[in-house]
């Protein structure tokens, strides 16, 4: 008689990608088009349509919950930066990149920003988001101050190009850190 080895189920089931789950997250939270409540076909719209869904039912709304709906509408915004821009030694604005004195890091820059002044907004007047706060605050005075100082212009002066640097290292690493801060959110921190 021939043995036959009964492996677990499971091992016959492909692994799926976390990156595939981490989409599927996302269109199941509220990036598909019946998601756009105010229909304007902006991401954020999802957000703050929830947000409002829940200031609408006259109840309190669980801490948790609200940081929850910030968290996945900002998460929309950087996902689509990080897919159009990079993130960190990715990014056009990294100041190892060949492109950080140029219009493609001045247009990281401004999405940042618009993302940065987005979870501003999203958390004003509410308690437990200090991290996301200080850091949402700290990306838009860096990309405006990379805009302010021309660096997306390719300045010729030394001092010029030494103080796009640190703007431009903030923005590289913008994305990065409003997920931090939402996820910190999270925690009420």
């Amino acid at each position: 008689m021939t043995k036959t080895r009964r492996g677990p189920i499971r091992a016959a089931v492909p692994l799926i990608p976390a990156a595939a789950l981490a989409a599927l997250a996302v269109l199941v939270t509220g990036c598909g088009a019946d998601a756009d409540r105010d229909g304007d076909g902006r991401p954020e719209s999802a957000g703050r349509a929830a947000l409002a869904a829940d200031a609408g039912t006259g109840a309190t709304p669980d801490k948790a919950r609200i940081a929850e709906n910030v968290k996945s509408a900002l998460e929309v915004r950087i996902s689509t930066g990080e897919g159009r821009f990079g993130s960190g030694t990715h990014s056009p604005c990294a100041s190892s990149s060949p492109k950080v004195f140029t219009e493609e890091c001045g247009e990281a820059a401004d999405y940042t920003r618009e993302a940065a002044r987005f979870a501003l907004d999203e958390i004003d007047g509410r308690s437990g988001f200090a991290t996301l706060a200080t850091t949402a605050r700290k990306l838009d005075k860096a990309a405006a101050t990379y805009r302010d100082l021309g660096c997306a212009k390719n300045p010729a002066a030394a001092d010029a190009r030494k103080a796009c640097l640190d703007p431009a290292a903030v923005v590289a690493q913008g994305f990065s850190d409003l997920r931090d801060g939402a996820n910190l959110g999270l925690a009420g921190k």
